[in-house]
């Protein structure tokens, strides 16, 4: 349910250097959005044909999951050439060809950028660990063994097991947070933060209009190389890693979140400042400070413009006062700063599984999502109220979910292709075998199916996101008089004199709300001209 309070529409038209703050963005995971060549891994020529479904969704702009050159042992996320596109998506040409087209549709451009380690395939690597002494010796982060051969100290890797790895061509250790050919960047070192904002500049050239910067908080690690101390039982959760992962039991005080990464924060900003209307949101990986951090890393308006949000991308269903827990503390430790918020993305198990949702919750979700002060991230396949496929172990790519099977399954099941179409066994995702199997079960909720529906989820979220960008409270408004009780979530969103009381009703019956003092009325209106209905909660 949606109130007005002062009945002055304040439609947003103009677009300024702050369009990211309330934007809604997409998601696109490209090696399963569309085949366009016939090779069943999606590719940027088939991001390009299927641009027009993600601009009629209504959205601002798209995210783009990694396309560099790679090894691909985590899909993209080890970088073997930053300022080239792997032939496995396209070419450079390809990726100019799709800027130019989603600026066509009206759509900004974000590319992820991964700045906290490189493929062990990579020429620096490469350089750095045959010797101590060559010019990259000091570009990755190495260090003796202790005196018994073991690793430096007992930093853990997210991916299991240490996070140090032995070269025997340097007889040193190499750090990696993720897997061992993921070895990380010294960012101490002052060249390779050149090097890195140089790569940032060489794509900010090519026309992007931002990055979605992965794992920013482990940019920097503890130069004394100290251990981690354990963490209270108390304090695990499985927000970061799996609960099967020890990684879990340590409070991560060296490996990451160091102060120095403010002040590299700050230069990237600075370059990015050189190009307007362009913008940065970081992801920020930790289970105990993350509020703080984001926080940290927003504000004062000199660092990242916004972070990624993990309060809702974990655990169980959120009830109504668990939403007001985590909204009311982003207030009061936000400040100036800003947040992203995502139900959903390429890392964890699709929210209308993890949290069980009918039919209506989804769309319930769906539009508390797109009622929270902040930048909204959806995920492919999210508009569809796509749920987490089964992935059989024959069928498993992601090695996550291969160290750790069955106790935790990995991430393939939520990055399963698009399906485009119902009659066909690969739902129009490509005429080849796809890379992972596309669920059964999804073909039913394809975007040709419900885009021929105006009742279904697809329609719902191309009316709640116009709804949101014709309404000003929504993307620019402040968040005001936070409520929860009787399965209810409350809130006011309010800007320039205008005042919308949104209330979700989370369970299966009816409750009468009580509304803050005032006048309000029931919107009943248009709010664009796509939309059919007046979405909001229920």
């Amino acid at each position: 349910m949606t109130l007005m309070q002062d009945m002055a529409r304040d439609t947003i038209v103009a677009q300024d250097n702050d369009w990211w703050r309330g934007a809604v963005i997409y998601q696109i995971y490209p090696r399963s959005f569309q085949d366009s060549n016939h090779d069943g891994i999606g590719d940027l020529a088939g991001i390009i044909h299927r641009l027009g479904h993600v601009a009629e969704l209504g959205v601002d702009a798209i995210w783009i999951s990694p396309f560099f050159r790679s090894p691909m042992l985590d899909f993209g996320y080890d970088v073997s050439d930053y300022r080239d596109v792997d032939p496995m998506f396209g070419s450079l040409g390809d990726f100019d060809a799709l800027i130019s087209r989603a600026h066509e549709l009206g759509l900004k451009v974000l590319i992820d950028l991964v700045l906290s380690h490189t493929s062990n395939q990579h020429p620096w690597f490469h350089e750095s660990q045959t010797s101590r002494d060559n010019p990259k010796a000091d570009w990755y982060v190495w260090a003796d063994a202790k005196p018994d051969g073991s690793p430096p100290n007992n930093w853990l890797s997210i991916f299991g097991g240490s996070a140090w790895e032995w070269s025997g061509d340097r007889m040193q250790y190499f750090l990696h947070n993720f897997l061992k050919e993921q070895p990380d960047l010294n960012l101490h070192n002052p060249q390779v933060q050149e090097e890195l904002l140089g790569v940032a500049r060489f794509w900010l050239d090519r026309g992007v209009d931002g990055f979605r910067l992965d794992t920013i908080n482990f940019y920097f690690h503890d130069p004394e190389l100290r251990d981690n101390p354990a963490l209270d039982p108390s304090q695990r959760n499985a927000t970061i890693a799996p609960e099967v992962n020890p990684y879990n039991w340590q409070d991560h005080l060296y490996d990451k979140n160091q102060p120095e990464n403010l002040e590299f924060l700050r230069r990237l900003r600075a370059l990015m400042d050189e190009y307007p209307a362009t913008t940065a949101v970081g992801e920020v990986g930790d289970a105990q400070r993350g509020m703080e951090i984001q926080a940290e890393y927003t504000s004062g308006g000199d660092k990242v413009h916004m972070c990624y949000s993990f309060e809702f991308l974990s655990g169980t269903t959120p009830t109504p006062e668990r939403v007001v827990d985590v909204l009311t503390d982003y207030e009061e430790k936000i400040g100036d700063g800003w947040a992203c918020w995502a139900f959903s993305n390429h890392d964890v198990v699709r929210h209308a599984s993890r949290w069980n949702l009918g039919e209506d919750a989804r769309r319930l979700y769906a539009a508390l999502l797109l009622s929270l002060r902040g930048t909204v991230c959806l995920y492919q396949g999210e508009e569809l109220g796509l749920t987490e496929a089964y992935v059989s172990y024959e069928d498993l790519q992601d090695p996550y979910g291969i160290r750790f099977w069955p106790k935790f399954r990995g991430r393939d099941g939520c990055r399963t292709p698009i399906p485009w179409i119902s009659d066909n066994q690969n739902g129009g995702f490509s005429d080849a075998k796809p890379w992972l199997p596309v669920a059964v079960e999804h073909l039913q909720r394809s975007v040709g199916d419900q885009s021929a529906k105006d009742d279904s989820t697809l329609a719902f979220y191309r009316q709640m996101i116009h709804f949101r960008r014709a309404w000003a409270p929504l993307v620019k408004g402040t968040l005001e008089e936070l409520w929860s009780g009787d399965g209810i979530v409350s809130f006011v969103r309010a800007h320039g004199g205008q005042r919308l009381f949104c209330a979700f009703n989370m369970t299966n019956l009816a409750h009468p709300v009580a509304l803050p003092p005032g006048r309000w009325r029931q919107d009943k209106g248009r709010p664009s001209r796509r939309s059919r209905t007046t979405p909001g909660g229920r």
